[in-house]
């Protein structure tokens, strides 16, 4: 994979609870195929990361989710994790941005509780996706066919349920971020 993102740069949208090692592979994965990732978050500073419901280690942010335009980036990834994804929902700004890439056709990537983010984002509606397996019935009332599979791929978007889906999942997001909007929507 090394070299098939050459410089693109990617958001990875989180805060404080987010699943430590759906931020940390996708990330390493990123850098490995040239990508340039990016942590927006809430506020700025630093995040914790947490291990299931244990606080791990500390990330640092590189830009505030309210003053990050989404035009300087060419894909998103939405990482896991209970709370990381119930915070991510409840604010305006992190669900503005995340319609944004949506709305340009830009390839999104989600896994475990992320794709809560996708449902109060208003873009589930007629999407076959998968999750961690609580939020399917959350998933099939915004509008989506929720399917019980490692990862899923319609149109722009990527999603998988777990971090035993992690391989797949880095696999999948380095070919649909190097399809870029066009390709991939196609």
């Amino acid at each position: 994979m090394a070299g098939e993102l050459n410089g693109m740069k990617v958001a990875v949208l989180a805060t404080d609870g987010v699943e430590q090692v759906e931020l940390d592979r996708p990330w390493q994965v990123l850098e490995e195929a040239g990508a340039e990732p990016e942590l927006v978050s809430l506020e700025s500073g630093s995040i914790t990361a947490y291990d299931h419901i244990d606080p791990a280690d500390r990330k640092k942010v590189d830009a505030v989710v309210s003053e990050a335009d989404p035009d300087e980036y060419a894909a998103l990834v939405l990482p896991g994790g209970v709370i990381n994804g119930d915070f991510i929902r409840a604010d305006a700004d992190a669900v503005a941005f995340v319609t944004a890439f949506f709305e340009a056709g830009k390839p999104v990537a989600a896994i475990c509780h992320a794709p809560w983010v996708l449902a109060e984002a208003g873009v589930a509606r007629g999407r076959r996706m998968t999750s961690w397996p609580s939020l399917q019935t959350d998933l099939r009332n915004a509008g989506a066919e929720w399917v019980d599979e490692e990862v899923v791929v319609d149109g722009t978007l990527l999603t998988s349920r777990r971090p035993d889906d992690l391989d797949a999942f880095g696999v999948a997001m380095v070919e649909l971020f190097a399809a870029g909007p066009e390709e991939a929507a196609g």
